[in-house]
């Protein structure tokens, strides 16, 4: 396999674009001060680094700020706070046996299920730490292996990951039907964009790379988001006081300790004839019972999922409609090193709307005499 190719970045003597009325502004001194920062890794644009188009002076400091700590730093933040569950059984209150939902660890303690959380916790958390270095310009222009290192390294992370997932999705947060259909869909889809992505960059497709990457990137930190949005679902159901949600009688006994309180609370448990998997009813209630609020979560976990997956799909289409120039910029970089490449046709040897579709032919913004 040719490196070279794979580890092809948009290194071009593409002239940059034109700077707008708005960029010739004079900002105030606190904006100043974050333009130099963005500007040393290698952002060009305000929006390339806060995922935003440009905007004036006195917005794009809260936009900027916003957004990064939204959708970069909330992936690097959350990875580094259940870096502590690699310790998978330990007896630490940070590690996944104790930090992880009330009855979770009933299931990923033993068999199947204990391989599957510890594959995907032991590559998904590196994953996040190493993801937003591959978007930093600076590290594609002046250190171009450590990006072609580095990108192996995650999507590699990343697709064991998705298998463990796999593996225990049957058993999280309860495994109902939409939550296992919500992390099947996101298997998927992050899954069929990394190998969109990898096919554009070895046909030199730089702009399809990056469109497909950022996809992959966006639809990962649906995870983040998720949290988010299924512990303000749990506060609001738990307020109503009407929802309601099933545990097998094992759960409860590893969550309550003994029989007898499982028994008293919950009568099911206790009948003749009852098992380990008798289900008992109990009210879904955040902040109360510890098995409450597993029931609360457990009522959240798969609504929340497919609403954070369809806010950060909508989101990323968003940002990739905002930024055009960046996108002709690339397919520019993209045509010159096609051409140098020999691949045919230049501009368009990867997946791109003109050739498998029925756009317009695509016109490079300047002739390049092949040598």
């Amino acid at each position: 396999m040719d490196s070279r190719t794979f580890c092809a970045a948009d290194r071009s003597v593409s002239p940059p674009h034109p700077s707008t009325n708005q960029d010739e502004k004079i900002p105030n001194e606190l904006v100043q001060f974050w333009r130099r920062g963005y500007q040393r890794l290698g952002f060009q644009k305000g929006y390339n680094f806060s995922f935003c188009q440009s905007t004036p002076p006195r917005f794009e400091l809260t936009i900027l700020i916003c957004l990064v700590i939204i959708f970069a730093g909330a992936i690097v933040g959350f990875s580094l706070a259940r870096l502590s569950y690699l310790n998978i059984s330990g007896s630490a209150s940070s590690s996944y046996a104790n930090g992880a939902s009330p009855g979770e660890w009933y299931w990923y303690s033993h068999g199947i299920h204990r391989i599957g959380i510890t594959i995907h916790l032991a590559t998904i958390l590196p994953a996040g730490l190493l993801m937003i270095w591959q978007f930093i310009p600076v590290i594609r222009h002046k250190f171009l292996m450590a990006h072609c290192i580095n990108g192996y390294l995650v999507v590699t992370l990343i697709i064991i990951s998705n298998v463990g997932a796999l593996m225990i999705a049957r058993r999280a947060f309860g495994g109902s039907l939409s939550t296992q259909a919500g992390v099947g869909v996101l298997v998927i889809i992050s899954t069929v964009s990394i190998a969109l992505a990898y096919y554009n960059i070895k046909r030199l497709q730089i702009d399809q790379h990056r469109a497909w990457m950022l996809r992959a990137m966006f639809y990962l930190g649906t995870i983040v988001t998720m949290r988010l949005i299924m512990i303000l679902s749990a506060l609001i159901s738990s307020k109503m006081s009407n929802y309601n949600t099933t545990m097998t009688c094992g759960e409860l006994l590893s969550i309550l300790d003994t029989s007898q309180k499982v028994n008293a609370f919950y009568p099911s448990c206790g009948q003749p004839g009852a098992t380990v998997d008798t289900l008992a009813i109990m009210q879904a209630k955040f902040g109360s019972q510890p098995e409450q609020i597993a029931s609360a979560l457990r009522l959240s976990f798969g609504m929340a999922l497919w609403m954070a997956l369809f806010l950060h799909a909508a989101g990323v289409e968003i940002y990739l409609g905002l930024t055009p120039r960046e996108n002709n910029r690339l397919r520019q970089v993209s045509y010159e090193r096609q051409l140098e490449r020999g691949l045919s046709p230049a501009g368009s040897a990867g997946l791109t709307s003109d050739r498998w579709g029925d756009a317009e032919p695509w016109q490079p913004l300047r002739e390049v005499t092949e040598k």
